[in-house]
């Protein structure tokens, strides 16, 4: 890999490690020190992820104007002002109003990034993808363990270790970025119909992609939530509850590299690729839905681990593919805001059927929102009249 990538694998990790010790106590904190109730608590999140879909479209727009490095020194310097506020001032409303303004910052870097990371490997495909995929759930992994400890010692100090990662991010971005230089590598296409035709055509099956994107999103998130709410209902604790999330960071960083061998030799496409993720998905549901101990949820969890190291890479690297040369970054900010839009419909809805009828149902629509997916992935590109020399959408690398 090249040195510019190696360099936003680090900072991606930085990035994430710092929001990781804030973002899975949120919750925690809202209700329990601030002393509001669930649903504000689920307010709070809802609008901070709506933040961050309004920031993903801006930032890919960005990238698009003025380039990756100004693109993440805005986003860095808009959420590190929100975490320096919020390390002085962490009471109520000032916490609401800085985590949606973390969210717009934070959403402003995350297209940038990806962009970037396809732009300064010409020749490799996926595996760049892959590889910020990887480091992202890095610092998820090592970001939420650390935050535990900490927050064990202090609340207040789990903020200010948020804006001391940011302050590290900012320096490597500040000075290993500025030299980065963005050549998407793309190749001409055989011009059969107009630039403005086919761009469109490219941006309708980049749009019916991502409408099966989110449903897989709005499906994931149920277990951050709704599956983590039944698992306490069954009595399983807190402690391997968080362990199934430990397993998912650390089978991702392990298995990762070792399924990119395997769809290498087996030249997948990355359609079939993403079906084949979706299958193993709803296996992944199927055994959490008749789960009754703690055993069922981990085989579940580690099912739903291998599903999501064939999607989630995926979707940047087609959406980087189709996008016209010049419109990489604003292609990356609707897979991210989309992605975004999931994890904030998510909760809303696997809330209202399990109030409203039982855990089983949810499970019965989930597998459906997985087929409605299958079916936007099997026919997003059947639009397209031709075909990118590329081939990356049709499988390489």
């Amino acid at each position: 890999m090249p040195r510019a990538l190696w360099l936003l694998i680090i900072g991606m990790v930085v990035n994430v490690t710092g929001s990781s010790f804030l973002w899975p106590l949120n919750t925690i904190y809202i209700h329990d020190h601030l002393g509001k109730s669930l649903s504000v608590a689920g307010v709070v999140l809802m609008l901070n992820s709506a933040a961050s879909v309004i920031g993903n479209l801006y930032g890919g727009s960005l990238f698009d104007k003025i380039g990756g490095y100004k693109s993440i020194i805005l986003g860095i310097c808009i959420t590190l002002s929100a975490l320096v506020g919020l390390t002085f001032w962490h009471g109520w409303p000032a916490y609401i109003i800085f985590q949606i303004i973390i969210g717009f910052g934070a959403g402003i870097i995350f297209p940038s990034m990806y962009a970037m990371a396809g732009s300064v490997w010409k020749e490799g495909g996926r595996k760049a993808f892959n590889a910020i995929y990887v480091a992202q759930n890095l610092g998820v992994a090592v970001g939420a363990s650390l935050g535990g400890i900490v927050a064990a010692f202090s609340f207040q100090l789990i903020f200010l270790a948020n804006t001391i990662m940011y302050v590290i991010f900012l320096l490597i971005a500040l000075f290993g970025y500025k030299g980065i230089s963005v050549n998407s590598g793309k190749q001409k296409t055989i011009n059969i119909e107009s630039p403005l035709v086919k761009n469109t055509r490219n941006l309708q099956a980049l749009l019916m992609l991502c409408t099966g994107y989110m449903l897989c999103w709005v499906a994931y998130v149920q277990w951050q939530t709704t599956i983590a709410s039944y698992t306490q209902e069954i009595h399983i604790s807190l402690t391997q509850y968080s362990l199934l999330w430990s397993i998912n960071g650390a089978l991702i960083v392990v298995g990762q590299p070792l399924l990119n061998g395997v769809l290498k030799h087996l030249t997948t496409s990355l359609k079939l690729q993403i079906i084949i993720g979706i299958g193993i998905f709803i296996v992944s549901f199927i055994v959490a839905g008749n789960a009754s101990a703690f055993s069922g949820f981990l085989v579940g969890m580690i099912i739903l681990t291998v599903g999501e190291m064939f999607i989630w890479p995926a979707v940047p690297t087609i959406a980087f593919d189709l996008a016209p040369k010049g419109r990489e970054g604003f292609y990356q900010g609707i897979v991210n805001s989309t992605a975004t839009g999931g994890r904030m419909l998510g909760p809303l809805l696997g809330g209202m059927l399990v109030d409203r009828y039982s855990m089983s149902v949810l499970f019965i629509v989930l597998i459906g929102l997985f087929l409605i997916a299958i079916i936007t992935t099997l026919i997003f590109d059947r639009s397209i009249k031709t075909k990118m020399v590329s081939g990356t959408l049709h499988g390489q690398n």
